[in-house]
C-alpha cells in the first residue's frame, strides 16, 4: 500500500509514501512547454508514478487566489482530475486549510511557518514548499486510512474530510 500526496502548481509537488511513512519518491515536476502542452506533460509524468492500488490525496483549489497563474492552476487540476477518473483511481481532496492545519494545528499558516511543525512532526525537509505540501498530503492518507501517529487536531481533521 502507497500513499500519494501531490499539489498542483506550475511546479508540482509529488510524494509517495509506503505505509510505515518510508519516502518511496519526492520530487518537483516541471515542464518547459507551454499551456495546454504543459499540463499535458505534468499530469503525463505524474501519472507515470502511480500504481493503481496507490491511495491518492490532492490539494484543492485556493478559491481565494489572485493572479495570473490561477487559471493554470484551475487547469492542471482538472486536467489531472479528468485523467485520474479516465482510469479509474480514486482521490481525495483536501482543502489549503486542512492541509495546514493538519500540518500545524493551524488553518492559516504561511509556507514557512510549516517548515518546523513538518520537521517537528515527521522529520521532514525539503526546499520546495510544493513538495513539503504534497508530503502532507501523503501522510494525510496515511492517517485516513488508519496509519501512523496523529494528534487530536489532525485526527479532526480527517475527520472532515472523510464525511
Amino acid at each position: 500500500m502507497r500513499f500519494v500526496g501531490i499539489d498542483l502548481s506550475t511546479k508540482t509537488g509529488l510524494v509517495i509514501l509506503d505505509k510505515f511513512g518510508h519516502i518511496i519518491n519526492e520530487e518537483e515536476i516541471t515542464s518547459k512547454q507551454d499551456d495546454p502542452a504543459r499540463m499535458c506533460e505534468i499530469v503525463a509524468k505524474i501519472m507515470n508514478q502511480i500504481d493503481e492500488n496507490d491511495i491518492i490525496m490532492i490539494e484543492g483549489f485556493s478559491y481565494g487566489s489572485r493572479g495570473r497563474g490561477m487559471s493554470f492552476q484551475f487547469g492542471l487540476g482538472y486536467a489531472l482530475r479528468i485523467e485520474l477518473y479516465k482510469q479509474g483511481y480514486e482521490y481525495t481532496i483536501a482543502t489549503p486549510a486542512q492541509l495546514k492545519k493538519f500540518a500545524t494545528n493551524k488553518g492559516n499558516s504561511s509556507k514557512e511557518n510549516m517548515i518546523l511543525p513538518i520537521y517537528k512532526n515527521w522529520t521532514f525537509e525539503h526546499d520546495s514548499d510544493n513538495v513539503r505540501d504534497a508530503y502532507v498530503l501523503a501522510q494525510m492518507a496515511r492517517g485516513l486510512h488508519g496509519h501512523g501517529k496523529l494528534y487530536e487536531y489532525q485526527k479532526e481533521v480527517l475527520k472532515k474530510i472523510d464525511q
